[in-house]
């Protein structure tokens, strides 16, 4: 009479070729899930931008809907600021590339806490420049009548924060800064908690559509002086510009900021090397693309050749450039 142990060893004998297929199987779903992973990475490349009603979301935006193939995915990111986006590119994982100010190496280079930053962070290309806004209640009429007062220099880390610490210490105003982001900010002006605020971006800027004259704020002008033009261009906002805050004919002054394509200096044998050189041959090879109407108008300001002072391009891209 066979007993328990007896009948258990029979029934696992019988079953052991439908036991040994179904462990074939399960190694073969494992085998898969790990082969779809790795190809559904390979090519992707993560671009970390700017906030949603900046012009860096929007540029990232342009990339992923021109470049995105079955050889290369565009993952646009929201970002916090061009220091936070050095930031990340140094330590966030899966982080390839930043949309990040020109002058945020300088800034680095004054207050820290990265050494030797310009060799460790390379440039792709330069975008476009950003426009400096300096928007004030309608009683103040320059720079020096800000002195003592409430400016808003966005939230820290953030690419105006840069630029706005390195201007008003550049000319000796000072003010008393406040780190609200920029649409707080907009609301705190309008209610006159703060004098001004600051908004390194783009123009035409999102952030000021809605304004009309009947909310009595107006930009000042920033004078190009010897100082601020070692850092910055010159430039200025116009009516066409900005219709409902500027009159016609009108010209306001101020100064303006590369936009760069950052990224990590890697050694040529690493991965991550030849998956940001993979993208920056997509990206020159289709520039003519991101000229097209549908796209944000401050492709059409962009030199894939400009130099940035005081940033090394990534190697692929000047081999590109010197090849083409």
């Amino acid at each position: 009479m066979l007993n328990r142990m007896n009948i258990l060893f029979l029934f696992v004998f019988l079953n052991l070729p439908i036991l040994a297929q179904a462990a074939v199987s399960d190694k073969q779903i494992v085998d898969l899930d790990a082969q779809t992973r790795e190809q559904t990475n390979e090519g992707v490349v993560s671009i970390i931008a700017g906030g949603i009603n900046g012009t860096y979301i929007r540029i990232a935006a342009d990339l992923a809907s021109v470049l995105d193939s079955d050889n290369l995915r565009i993952l646009a990111i929201i970002g916090k600021g061009s220091a936070q986006n050095i930031s990340d590119i140094l330590h966030l994982r899966g982080i390839d590339i930043a949309i990040v100010q020109s002058d945020v190496l300088e800034y680095i280079k004054r207050h820290g806490p990265y050494k030797n930053i310009q060799d460790t962070i390379y440039y792709i290309t330069k975008l476009y420049n950003e426009e400096l806004h300096l928007l004030v209640h309608s009683e103040i009429k320059n720079l020096s009548d800000l002195a003592g007062r409430k400016v808003n220099f966005d939230t820290k880390g953030s690419g105006t924060f840069i630029t706005a610490s390195l201007v008003f210490d550049s000319l000796n105003i000072a003010v008393e800064p406040t780190y609200h982001d920029q649409i707080t900010a907009l609301e705190k002006l309008k209610g006159h908690e703060i004098d001004a605020l600051v908004y390194v971006a783009g123009k035409p800027a999102q952030l000021f559509d809605k304004l009309t004259r009947s909310d009595s704020l107006h930009f000042i002008p920033i004078d190009h002086t010897p100082v601020l033009l070692e850092t910055y261009l010159p430039t200025e906002l116009n009516s066409q510009d900005y219709p409902n805050l500027i009159e016609p004919n009108q010209t306001i002054k101020t100064v303006a900021v590369g936009a760069v394509l950052a990224v990590y200096n890697w050694k040529s044998t690493n991965a991550r090397y030849k998956k940001v050189a993979n993208f920056v041959n997509n990206f020159f090879s289709h520039f003519n693309e991101f000229q097209q109407s549908i796209r944000h108008p401050k492709w059409r300001e962009v030199s894939l050749s400009a130099v940035v002072p005081g940033w090394t391009r990534f190697k692929p891209a000047q081999e590109w450039l010197e090849k083409k």
